[in-house]
């Protein structure tokens, strides 16, 4: 599966650059009998319908063309939504000041789950402001124990 995913990426890339728009993620999975081939696209000031039905067809040509899947799939390309995931190094640089939940592998302070706003990413280390009732706390995450980490929205 990775090696669609990398197949995808390649292919994406001049389309991308040449469309201004970054690549948040590309997920090759199947859900019931069907595989989705996903792809979540977004730009500073967000990502409309119509680029993304362009990068869509852009991208449709050019597996046809080299047809690296051999079976059928969806072809699927949106925006990553308001949770969107983080998962490079620049995305944490974006989401700085911003509320993030996060994921760690192995337990921080006894917690794997953390939710709060990421007050800093130094390419290291994540710090966080979480609120706990009325108290705030900082922690310090290493970015090699993230395992997940997406934007949150709270109402």
């Amino acid at each position: 599966m990775s090696k669609v995913t990398e197949i995808v990426e390649d292919l994406l890339t001049p389309i991308l650059e040449e469309m201004k728009l970054d690549l948040v993620d590309i997920e090759y999975v199947k859900e019931g009998k069907n595989w989705f081939l996903r792809v979540f696209l977004d730009k500073d000031n967000g990502i409309d319908i119509e680029e993304c039905g362009m990068v869509s067809e852009r991208l449709g040509e050019r597996l046809d063309e080299i047809d690296p899947i051999p079976h059928n799939y969806f072809l699927e390309v949106s925006s990553p939504g308001a949770e969107r995931p983080l998962k490079k190094e620049k995305d944490f640089e974006k989401a700085v000041g911003k509320t993030v939940f996060i994921k760690t592998f192995e337990p921080i302070e006894d917690e794997k789950n953390f939710e709060g706003t990421l007050t800093s990413f130094d390419g290291e280390t994540l710090k966080l402001e979480m609120k706990i009732k009325t108290r705030k706390k900082e922690v310090e995450i290493p970015y090699s124990k993230v395992a997940k980490a997406r934007l949150s929205v709270i109402f």
